[in-house]
């Protein structure tokens, strides 16, 4: 089966793919937060295009898309991220396969740092899905897989930072204070929810550019305006799963998606699911998804994305289209605030390429002048 070149359940034939016509001219961008799901399917949203814009950085376009730093940045290899070119085509991997767990609570899918929460529903009432990306915690200091719950809210949080951190900043020119009191210079922004694991949190953040990456110390960091509405939606006691898979296969709409993001850095993480090579596991799990609706996967298709790892959900059951023919075919749409998301734009995105490299690498914010470090 490895060598071949389809998973193939039955005697049916894949799909073969017709020109591809010209990409469509550009639209209104697509809300890419709360999808409604159907009980069989396990893909949402849909990948957009647009074109970068005078003095943008990836940076801004992710934010303004409801998108995380490297998320944006792997899907666009080659492009700087604050220097991409003015009117460079940039992809938005605004589609996303659902983590491979319970529909319910918070499901946290570590590889793609990517949040899911599964509100309630009564009977009747389809299900719905709220999505953001997320910060997660750096090389050394990994948010931890598994099941816990949220068992306590505070809003405008005073900050308590563990010895351990303290230690580490002090270590590095950066001495923290014992608590920081709620407001600007918070790193815990606006709102935080505790979780069963001692000393991790849900929280905001002061420093937005850093949601999207490997920045934290273990805790799970939302864009302010992300944060504020999830606050007031999840419950005390909803449950929170977090898991770490960095490939995931889904079903939507007649076809086979798969989408794959490079493994966790951690030696332990990445042995985890990581789906590193066309390995029997990964060619299981796509038969399941085909064999009850008698299609087919074409595994060269899946070898190539497994390859790239761009984080861009793709169809895997159409004979010979490649990524690159499936984001051809993308929406294209204007580079604005889509109608309805959750950011209001009117925060820029004020941060130097220094600080930012700092924020990447999970070191303390460069020092001004006076000495005192930025936030």
């Amino acid at each position: 089966m490895l060598l071949g070149g389809c998973v193939t359940p039955s005697p049916r034939t894949l799909p073969n793919v017709a020109t591809i016509p010209a990409p469509p001219a550009p639209t209104e961008p697509l809300a890419t937060h709360r999808f409604i799901i159907a009980d069989d399917e396990s893909v949402i949203g849909e990948p957009q295009v647009t074109r970068i814009g005078a003095d943008e950085t990836l940076s801004g376009v992710a934010r303004r898309f409801n998108l995380g730093y490297e998320e944006v940045v792997r899907a666009n290899p080659g492009v700087d991220p604050w220097l991409p070119g003015v009117d460079r085509e940039i992809v938005l991997p605004t589609q996303f396969v659902l983590p491979d767990a319970p529909r319910e609570g918070l499901v946290i899918n570590l590889a793609a740092m990517r949040a899911f929460y599964y509100p309630k529903r009564k009977p009747g009432e389809p299900q719905t899905v709220i999505t953001h990306p997320i910060g997660i915690g750096k090389i050394g200091w990994s948010t931890p897989e598994g099941e816990t719950k949220v068992i306590g809210k505070r809003k405008n949080p005073t900050w308590t930072p563990p010895a351990s951190v303290r230690k580490e900043h002090r270590e590095n020119g950066d001495p923290l204070p014992r608590q920081v009191p709620p407001g600007l210079d918070n790193p815990l922004g606006a709102f935080a929810m505790n979780l069963g694991w001692s000393g991790y949190l849900i929280h905001g953040t002061n420093k937005p550019y850093g949601v999207g990456m490997r920045s934290s110390h273990g805790c799970l960091r939302f864009y302010p305006e992300d944060i504020a509405l999830l606050f007031q939606q999840i419950p005390v006691g909803a449950p929170v799963r977090v898991v770490n898979q960095p490939v995931s296969v889904g079903w939507r709409q007649g076809a086979v998606y798969m989408q794959a993001a490079p493994p966790m850095e951690d030696a332990a993480q990445t042995q985890s699911n990581a789906g590193a090579a066309l390995d029997e596991a990964l060619v299981n799990r796509l038969w399941q998804e085909a064999k009850p609706r008698s299609t087919s996967v074409d595994l060269a298709v899946v070898s190539a994305l497994l390859h790239a790892r761009r984080g861009v959900a793709a169809p895997v059951s159409m004979r010979g289209l490649t990524l690159d023919q499936h984001l051809a075919q993308a929406r294209r749409v204007h580079n604005r605030l889509p109608k309805g998301a959750t950011w209001d734009g009117k925060e820029e995105l004020l941060v130097t390429a220094e600080e930012f490299e700092a924020a990447r690498a999970g070191k303390p914010s460069p020092k001004t002048a006076a000495g005192k470090s930025k936030t």
